[in-house]
């Protein structure tokens, strides 16, 4: 590191000191707090999104949002090159850039870190950072402080997105380092032609099909409210009424998690829609659930993350049936690989119809840079949490032959019924956000896959039910005393838990067609 590298980040670091007794921790969504807390935390955060640019010698994003928390809360987090989330191998040197006491010991931090990276700071490097912000009245400042940061390494530019939903800018980092355009309108503009392409294939005897054409959808008061009206005015095929646009409290009584967890009517329902396909979004949009109310009550039937991956994971089946058989085989050298990521938290039922459709079904713990990273070792991974957050992966080797298969049908086999379903997966392709959970373009893809099997949401939902849950939260003196195997659904530290809960499970008959009871300890799922 030169002098004049030395002496910026001397400068700017004295000027956002740490507060005095705030230790932060980067988590799979980063740094959260209380948003008065966090100036000091974003600047650092902005030094490394930056370092972590010149490095890649790509664009990084950097996202100011506390997604589902409260509005007076805020956060930061770092998308990598590939448009997912900050690589594993960086958060522990995030965690200690947060929590470094003075400037001096940052800068050495800094220096150390670089040296054992091979990050050149001598100034001759480029780099850039895409930021942006969800609605939160603190984002603006936050915003700031985060454009200080990466700006103190010489070299790197902070380009200012402005208000986005958090995967837009998952979306945006990903295709600039393709080499491809990723504006917000082409954003928009992918998902409406994609969109239009699989409505386009659906299967002329459903095309008439009594489906209901709109969908009420809940904004959370949040970014995703005012941006799901510009997406909208570009889809001639479905009606979106978008509800809680702003206009209240950001995530209170409103939102994807509220609905999930209380599964209660959001504010802004009523009895009027009664008989209408609901979803909800989360505050920044990377989280969708669906739901129905229910007549003469404040009540809803929740149709979940494990419901929508279950629709997606039937459709995608279909599709590669049509295409290659049901052995799978797409020829003698290639054969496409389906599969089905979850965590531990995922109701028993949808992993059971899974298995029972012949997917392989597999287990991380909770996170989604596990169910990530899992997911992209399949030529088609779907992962999703119950909560709403997911979205399939396709692998680069899988999209070049799908392309080579459908230029061989169309001179061989034009408007068959293989040629259209490697259409439809291509379309799919082309509109799942593969950067990360997005919610417009999980709620797209749900509705062209409900018209393409002509299937109302209550068709939908009955594909399997729910075996009964309930989640409990268990504050203890240290959370890091639990320890757990198997993706989280072994205890095997303190010594005698797992006894206690096996002696418990013993107990009743363990089936996946009576009634079962499903609890958690220390963020681990049982099923009695």
């Amino acid at each position: 590191m030169n002098e004049q590298q030395r002496s910026i980040l001397l400068h700017s670091t004295s000027c956002f000191p740490l507060p005095p007794g705030v230790k932060l921790s980067y988590g799979t969504a980063g740094f959260r707090a209380d948003a008065s807390l966090l100036e000091s935390t974003v600047f650092r955060v902005g030094i490394l999104a930056a370092l972590r640019s010149v490095q890649t010698r790509s664009v990084v994003g950097l996202m100011i949002t506390a997604s589902h928390n409260q509005a007076s809360d805020n956060g930061v987090k770092v998308a990598d090159p590939s448009g997912g989330m900050l690589s594993q191998h960086w958060e522990p040197f995030a965690d200690t850039l947060s929590n470094a006491g003075d400037p001096n010991t940052l800068l050495q931090l800094i220096d150390d870190f670089a040296k054992k990276e091979k990050i050149p700071l001598e100034g001759a490097s480029e780099g850039e950072v895409l930021l942006g912000r969800d609605t939160r009245p603190s984002g603006e400042f936050l915003a700031e402080a985060a454009k200080q940061g990466i700006t103190s390494i010489m070299g790197v530019n902070a380009t200012d997105m402005g208000v986005m939903t958090t995967p837009q800018l998952h979306w945006m980092v990903r295709s600039r380092n393709k080499g491809m355009e990723a504006s917000e309108n082409n954003y928009y503009d992918q998902l409406s032609t994609s969109f239009r392409c699989l409505m386009e294939y659906i299967p002329k005897g459903n095309r008439n099909f009594n489906v209901n054409d709109k969908v009420i959808v809940d904004g959370a008061d949040g970014v995703g409210g005012e941006k799901l009206e510009i997406l909208k005015k570009l889809l001639s095929d479905l009606s979106i009424d978008v509800r809680n646009r702003g206009d209240g409290v950001l995530n209170e009584g409103v939102g994807a998690d509220f609905v999930q967890k209380e599964k209660i009517i959001p504010r802004g329902f009523g009895p009027a829609d009664v008989g209408f396909r609901c979803a909800s979004l989360d505050g920044d949009a990377d989280r969708l659930v669906y739901f129905s109310i229910e007549l003469n009550s404040n009540k809803i039937v929740l149709v979940d993350g494990d419901k929508i991956l279950s629709l997606f994971a039937l459709f995608i089946k279909e599709q590669l049936n049509i295409l290659t058989g049901e052995d799978g085989k797409v020829n003698e050298s290639y054969q496409a690989r389906l599969g089905v990521v979850q965590t531990a938290y995922a109701n028993g039922a949808s992993t059971y119809y899974l298995k029972q459709l012949g997917l392989e079904v597999v287990f991380t713990p909770t996170g989604v840079k596990y169910l990530h990273e899992k997911a992209s070792e399949y030529d088609i991974g779907i992962y999703f949490e119950a909560n709403g957050h997911g979205t399939i992966l396709f692998s680069e080797s899988f999209l070049c032959w799908l392309e080579g298969r459908n230029n061989e049908l169309t001179s061989t086999s034009k408007c068959s019924e293989q040629q259209e379903a490697a259409l439809r997966l291509l379309a799919v392709s082309k509109l799942i956000n593969q950067a990360v959970g997005d919610s417009f373009s999980g709620l797209l893809l749900v509705e062209a896959i409900l018209k393409h099997m002509g299937w109302s949401m209550f068709k939908w939902n009955e594909l399997y039910h729910d075996l009964p849950s309930r989640q409990l939260k268990v504050k203890v003196v240290d959370r890091t005393a639990v320890i757990t195997a198997n993706a989280e659904t072994v205890v095997v530290r303190p010594i005698g838990i797992q006894e206690a809960i096996n002696a418990e499970t013993g107990k009743f008959i363990q089936c996946y067609t009576t009634t079962c009871l499903a609890y958690s300890v220390h963020g681990t799922r049982y099923i009695l």
